[in-house]
């Protein structure tokens, strides 16, 4: 075992599983004693109100192992494996930029055929990739969640919630025996964000549904209903106690005019977990939207109780600041956003701003540039680097 990779190696990057609507105060938490399953899928799925997804939806595309990642194992991986032994071998080859040369990249969700091929991913995508490759090489394959910080973004009029999932790499069968073998976790984050994390065990089914429901969300952020109603009723179908996908299920109702099926939704989570805010603001939305006033204010009362400062609160004092001219106190409330919930690209940039109105240029360009790389989607990059551009020009 090579000395840089230690007994567990941990590189971790970002990964959506969750969605909420905008201005919406959530945060899951714990309901108190039995919990009840969620309706059946077959109560909460309107498959006559949407039209086909674009492309077939299967479960065992995920996993798949192409013919060019075969032939990049025999080459990179199994004719190496006299020397490294397979576990390493692998590891080695994930790692090595001379080899793999994988990059970040949370613009979309992508199976292990599809990160193979552009050499980047999320964490789920790059998790489901190297899961894919150590099955195929015999390894033993075990999925966790990470726990870290609340970290949230904004896409439109959509509240995204980052999580974070990582893979455990053991040796195959006939080594395990072995004085040397072991078991070593994989996490896909830049060496200077590593830090000491909470995990808990995941089976392939649930990394499975969370897959199929960043790949709802993702379509819904680019207005695609029905590939993203077909992605979520794959999740609901698939994991059935999976409450997020329930409640990415809502969203798309409500986006699509569907508010009965997005209230059944809706309420499919809030009866298995009372304390559910995504699902409780969600619906409490609806019921705004909808003129039911009395229904509205007493879920959202539920929801100052559980979460009396929601995700965006001090960035949204933060904007009203700016808007009074108050860059002060606009800087310390973005400050608080970002030690709170993570440095989003909308939030680093508006404290860049802050301090370059305050006259703090290092740190402007500290913030700004930092904004530029949190981003997500190239649109997103192409926009801060050249309001970056600009304000520097402004600054000569």
């Amino acid at each position: 075992m090579a000395d840089w990779l230690g007994s567990a190696t941990r590189v971790l990057v970002k990964v959506r599983f969750s969605l909420i609507g905008l201005g919406l105060a959530l945060l899951a938490g714990c309901a108190a004693g039995p919990q009840p399953l969620p309706p059946a899928p077959a109560e909460v799925l309107r498959d006559d109100r949407f039209a086909p997804a674009s492309v077939p939806i299967d479960p065992a595309d995920i996993f798949a192992v192409s013919d060019s990642m075969r032939r990049y194992l025999r080459t990179e991986v199994v004719s190496q494996s006299k020397h490294y032994g397979m576990q390493d071998g692998l590891i080695q080859a994930l790692y090595n930029k001379a080899q793999l040369k994988l990059d970040y990249d949370a613009s979309s969700t992508r199976n292990a055929r599809e990160a193979f091929d552009a050499r980047s991913g999320n964490c789920l995508s790059l998790v489901v990739m190297t899961a894919a490759f150590a099955k195929e090489l015999g390894l033993k394959v075990s999925y966790q969640t990470a726990y870290m910080e609340e970290a949230w973004s904004r896409s439109g009029d959509l509240l995204i919630r980052a999580g974070h999932v990582n893979v455990t790499l053991g040796p195959k069968m006939a080594d395990r025996a072995t004085r040397t073998a072991r078991d070593v976790t994989i996490d896909f984050l830049p060496p200077d964000q590593a830090r000491r994390i909470r995990t808990s065990d995941l089976t392939e089914q649930t990394i499975v549904v969370m897959f199929m429901n960043n790949r709802a969300v993702e379509a819904l952020m680019r207005g695609q209903l029905d590939d993203a109603y077909a992605w979520a009723r794959a999740a609901v179908l698939n994991g059935p106690d999976y409450l997020s996908a329930y409640n990415t299920l809502g969203i798309i109702y409500a986006r699509h005019g569907d508010a009965d099926a997005a209230e059944v939704a809706f309420r499919a989570v809030v009866e298995r977990d009372a304390s559910h805010t995504r699902a409780l603001s969600n619906l409490a939305e609806l019921y705004a939207r909808q003129g039911r006033a009395a229904e509205a204010a007493e879920l959202r009362r539920t929801l100052a109780r559980l979460e009396p400062e929601p995700p965006f609160f001090f960035f949204n004092q933060g904007m009203v600041a700016i808007q009074n001219g108050d860059y002060k106190s606009a800087r310390d409330l973005f400050l608080r956003e970002g030690e709170r919930s993570g440095y989003s690209t909308e939030v680093a940039y508006w404290l860049g701003l802050a301090y370059y109105r305050l006259g703090k240029n290092d740190l402007a360009n500290r913030y700004l540039k930092q904004a530029v790389e949190n981003a997500v989607s190239r649109s997103e990059l192409d926009l801060y680097a050249s309001k970056l551009a600009k304000l520097k020009t402004m600054s000569k």
